[in-house]
Order: structure tokens, then sequence, then C-alpha cells
């Protein structure tokens, strides 16, 4: 990806994010822009204008700590904002991204090590998978097999969420808050492509999506980042109806850029009976499914 046009497009549009009265400057007449002059945010900053306008062209390499850290301010950027910037700023001084390898060539996921099969099997009463950057399924513990059924189909092809969630039309039944979770996907997708620019699989998954769907192509072109982190979500399974869930998104160290995510429901409540239903259902379906004999082997 041009690192200096998502510079360029990432502080344009959050200076048109900002109003004069947000920013306690007096809003006056004839404003000729949405949100914030560049004169204002280099005041806001305490920058020249010169050099303000100089970042927004793209021109960040060099850009000291302290000048990020004033323009974040000055933007009002979340701490998801600040981190996504700051990702740019060493992209553009060709620092690489702590402890991930540069990815080139196919992006097909690396082998899943035993270990980490074993610590996803050993959570019984949770949904719990692994996804990489590039919103790649690559795992799930057995509950989690149930739970994403209609995202793995027939297991043809590696399961992508975000595949899954703008080209696939059962994903509207899946995600009753369909455009919020859209909003979700993309904004940790543009957050990952700051951190890695390299990572021509996600390019090409970007490309993939720009293409197939105008609400991603939309969506994409806000500029918009997140953090997963943990919150809430809903979903309407296919076999257990409505459930509410609580998730938590851990990274894996030991495979940078990976991370392990849990979905729980509260204890007693109807999502975790839900759940407790869907593991009933995972576990018939596994013991109906035929077993391979030494003969036909």
């Amino acid at each position: 990806m041009d690192n200096r046009a998502e510079v360029r497009e990432f502080l344009m549009t959050r200076r048109a994010r900002v109003s004069p009265e947000a920013a306690g400057l007096p809003a006056g007449a004839n404003r000729r822009v949405e949100g914030l002059r560049r004169s204002e945010v280099a005041a806001l900053a305490g920058v020249s204008v010169e050099y303000y306008a100089k970042l927004e062209r793209g021109a960040i390499a060099g850009a000291s700590a302290a000048v990020l850290d004033a323009l974040a301010d000055a933007l009002q950027l979340d701490d998801a904002e600040r981190a996504h910037l700051l990702d740019l700023a060493r992209a553009a001084d060709g620092i690489p991204t702590s402890g991930r390898a540069r990815r080139r060539g196919s992006g097909r996921p690396a082998p899943l090590r035993p270990s980490l099969q074993w610590a996803l099997s050993s959570i019984t009463d949770g949904v719990a998978f692994v996804r990489d950057p590039r919103q790649n399924l690559l795992a799930t513990n057995a509950l989690g097999r149930a739970f994403y059924s209609p995202v793995i189909g027939d297991g043809g092809r590696t399961p992508n969420l975000a595949r899954f969630q703008f080209l696939d039309p059962a994903a509207r039944d899946f995600y009753p808050e369909w455009d919020l979770f859209a909003h979700m996907c993309v904004g940790v997708m543009r957050a990952e492509a700051g951190r890695d620019p390299h990572d021509t699989a996600l390019q090409e998954l970007v490309g993939e999506l720009s293409t197939r769907s105008e609400v991603f192509r939309r969506l994409w072109a806000e500029h918009d980042v997140r953090r997963h982190g943990a919150g809430t979500k809903h979903f309407r399974h296919p076999v257990v109806g409505e459930l509410t869930l609580a998730y938590e998104e851990l990274a894996i160290t030991a495979e940078p850029g990976n991370v392990l995510l849990v979905y729980t429901a509260e204890p007693g409540s109807p999502s975790a009976e839900g759940l407790a239903l869907l593991a009933s259902w995972a576990a018939t379906q596994e013991s109906e499914r035929p077993s391979i004999s030494a003969a036909d082997a």
C-alpha cells in the first residue's frame, strides 16, 4: 500500500471530522472546508502551517514522537487512531512492526502448532478460535467449529471472516447487527494494514473485497481504525438462535499478529443455555460422522 497516500487520507479524514466548536475555536462564517482548516490543526499542534501541510501530503517520515503526539491531540484521536498514526510513521521511517516477519508470496497460513490446538481444545464452555491479521479463521475448538459452521461451510477453503461478512448473504442472518460488524471488520483490517503495509496477502484481500463489495469499498475509504480487544456481540445462530456473548482478544506472543479470541456467555443466562445446546448438537454431529475403518483407509 502507498504509505504517503495512507497518511494523507487518514489525516484529511480525521481533520474533517473535528468541528471548530469541538476544538474550542470560533466557527466563523464562510468556511469552505468540513471540519478544521490546516492552519487550525497546525496551531493546535504547535507546528507551522507549512510543516503540517507537508505531513498531510504524506511526508511523515522523520516526524518526532512529540510532534505525532501533539498532532493526535489536535485531531482528537482515540487510542486506536493514535496507534495507527504511529504505525504509519514507523512504516514511513522503514521501521518493521515489532516481532513480525515481513509477509510476501502466497500468504498461505502456516501450519498450526499442536500445542496451540491442544490449548484451544481445552476450552470447552466457550467458543475459542485463532484469527490471523487477514481475518483467516485458522483454528477453533469443538464449540467454535459448531458456532462458526456458517462461516466454515464445507471446509474447502480456509474460512475468512471478512469474505463471509461482505460476500456471503448468510452473514446478514448470522450477524443481526450487520452494519456494526461491517464497521468493526474494516476498522480492524485498516489497523492491520497500517501495522504491516508489506502484507501482500492482506492487500490482495482488500482489493478483492473492494471489487466485489460496494459497502466494503465505502467503509475502507473512510479510513476508520479500531482495536478489537473486548466487548459484547450479538449473533443469530441457525441451530440455537439468538446469542449474546462477551469476547476477549488475547495476543499470541509466539505468533506475532495472530490472536486468540474467546466468546463466553453470562452464567445462567439464556445465551449460556444456547451455548450448552450448541455443544450438545456438535457432539451429536460428531458421533454421527462415519468413521474410517482400516479397510477403508
